[in-house]
């Protein structure tokens, strides 16, 4: 396990980054905002939205056509009944992935979305699986807005993942989440290189209440976002969120977060 000193850009592997934490608390308002700043760097994104409320590509302004919800319809199909039938599995589910990836400049979005058809969510959690290994090697840095709770550690979608920033908020729930998202990717033996957490939308009175408990479950505080009431206005107009002036309280402490913890590429 590395240093959570050592910076990603230096590490072998290509950075990917999962944004996980109990609803509610803001994690596609940080993922955001975290494309934000990478967009401002020479790399290549692939943004990951594994929530099926799936609420990542309208906060970037995209329109998704189709998930991997769709993708999971075509392949229960069966034979004969799908694009190039004579594909192995394999390459043919690369075909659908790259045909379902929605495209802005810099940046690659794939949503899981919900499949429409009856049965589990199992082939959708593989077919997950198996986009961020087999594409996040094609980016400079792989971003994942995760579902809420503790879904993507117990079906392990998250396996890939470099580091682990738990977006939480301040209060004892917040800090029971990110205890149990910590002790569950240690009980499956998932290594992170890192495992850190955001305090959204709080003030410093409340981190250093929050650092107080959480430092009990070696919990690592790696920043705090401030209330921001630019967001509150353009969430309540429907604008896209990546589109936050440089300014706003929010994008300033994300930038802050991210030099602090050398994810900026």
């Amino acid at each position: 396990m590395t240093s959570s000193k050592e910076s990603l850009s230096k590490s072998d592997s290509r950075p990917v980054i999962a944004i996980s934490g109990k609803g509610g608390t803001g994690k596609t308002v940080i993922s955001t905002i975290i494309i934000k700043h990478l967009k401002k760097k020479d790399v290549k994104i692939l943004a990951i939205d594994a929530d099926p409320a799936t609420s990542l590509p309208p906060a970037l302004g995209v329109n998704i056509r189709k998930t991997i919800g769709d993708v999971r319809e075509k392949l229960v199909l069966g034979p004969g009944r799908t694009p190039a039938p004579d594909l192995p599995v394999d390459l043919m589910l690369e075909y659908q992935i790259r045909d379902i990836l929605a495209e802005i400049p810099k940046i690659s979005i794939l949503a899981i979305g919900r499949p429409e058809g009856p049965g589990c969510y199992c082939l959708v959690n593989d077919i997950l699986r198996h986009s961020i290994e087999k594409f996040s090697s094609l980016y400079d840095v792989t971003i994942i807005d995760c579902e809420a709770g503790l879904e993507h550690l117990s079906r392990r979608t998250t396996r890939s993942v470099n580091t682990m920033i738990i977006v939480t908020d301040a209060t004892q729930r917040g800090i029971n989440t990110a205890r149990l998202i910590k002790e569950l990717a240690e009980s499956l033996e998932i290594n992170f290189d890192r495992i850190c957490v955001i305090l959204n939308r709080a003030t410093q009175e409340q981190a250093k209440t929050f650092f107080e408990s959480a430092s009990k479950y070696g919990i690592d505080l790696a920043g705090i976002v401030p209330e921001d009431e630019n967001i509150t206005e353009y969430d309540l107009n429907g604008k896209p969120l990546i589109d936050l002036p440089d300014d706003s309280p929010a994008v300033i402490a994300v930038g802050e977060i991210l030099g602090k913890l050398e994810i900026l590429v």
